[in-house]
């Protein structure tokens, strides 16, 4: 089972500014946990995310020389992507694409045609910067807005992406709204139809709901999940009250329980949870 950690979601949306130095030291902390890849940034413009204006600083600071842990950055358009395509430490270059017109404007300000149009052009930069593109379909389980949405929906946007040549997609739960009767039905889908196209779940959830949230996409096939230590977190785009991340500690008890091999260095998690409660004093 891969685990994805998200302190960069984690982040985003607490307006105190958390210093530059607090961040590096917590990711420096989580280089050393052993996760699969660390979505630890995001190069947006720092009128969206003004917490995350200092990503390229704090790249430039981490010790990556004794981790496996691979680093993903979160995108909205081709400028974030050429900025993210200047560092050779980024292997991931994320974006967020909405099944949502009314999401997909509010968190890029693009159209879905336009966004799939970005899709595209970053990963061209992809090939020829030697990234790979991870697209997240974020209100990957409905939306709130009254926007259309279907599974079938789900299989056509991600029949369009693999013609572009991504390999990678995770169905996004932005506002919590999924539950398994629709999670494992919908992975058991895109699964069968795209064996090989890794599909992750980045879900978002209260403790109560998580557990069987992850048993379902888990039972479907999926084996990419992403968390965020102490479920901090939430689309601060996506409406006023925000569903935290998946707890990561959470998701690694239901891995134990399922008898998956997360790789996890239990004595450095257990310091970054330690960590995490300082860092996340600013929530």
């Amino acid at each position: 089972m891969k685990i994805i950690e998200c302190p960069r979601d984690a982040m985003q949306g607490i307006q105190e500014f958390i210093p530059t130095d607090m961040k590096v030291d917590y990711l420096n902390q989580l280089l050393k946990v052993n996760f699969d890849t660390l979505d630890f940034g995001s190069f947006v413009s720092p009128k969206a995310i003004p917490q995350l204006k200092d990503t390229a600083e704090v790249l430039n600071r981490l010790d990556l020389n004794q981790t496996k842990t691979k680093l993903l950055a979160i995108l909205a358009n081709e400028r974030g992507a050429e900025d993210a395509c200047k560092f050779e430490e980024i292997q991931y270059l994320g974006f967020p694409l909405s099944v949502s017109e009314t999401f997909q404007q509010r968190n890029t300000n693009k159209s879905i045609q336009e966004a799939f149009e970005t899709v595209q052009n970053i990963q061209n930069l992809c090939t020829v910067f030697g990234k790979q593109q991870v697209v997240y379909l974020s209100m990957g389980f409905g939306n709130p807005y009254g926007d259309p949405y279907s599974p079938e929906m789900m299989v056509e946007f991600v029949e369009s992406l693999k013609t572009m040549g991504i390999s990678i997609i995770s169905m996004a739960d932005t506002i919590g709204v999924s539950n398994p009767t629709i999670i494992k039905p919908l992975f058991e889908e895109l699964i069968r139809l795209h064996p090989d196209i890794e599909f992750g779940a980045h879900l978002h959830s209260t403790p109560h709901t998580a557990r069987e949230k992850v048993v379902a996409a888990y039972e479907a096939g999926c084996r990419r999940f992403d968390g965020a230590l102490r479920g901090f977190g939430g689309c601060p785009m996506a409406k006023d009250e925000l569903v935290g991340n998946l707890a990561t500690e959470q998701l690694l008890e239901v891995a134990k329980e399922l008898k998956e091999d997360s790789g996890i260095n239990e004595m450095e998690l257990a310091k970054s949870l330690l960590m995490s409660n300082t860092v996340f004093s600013h929530a």
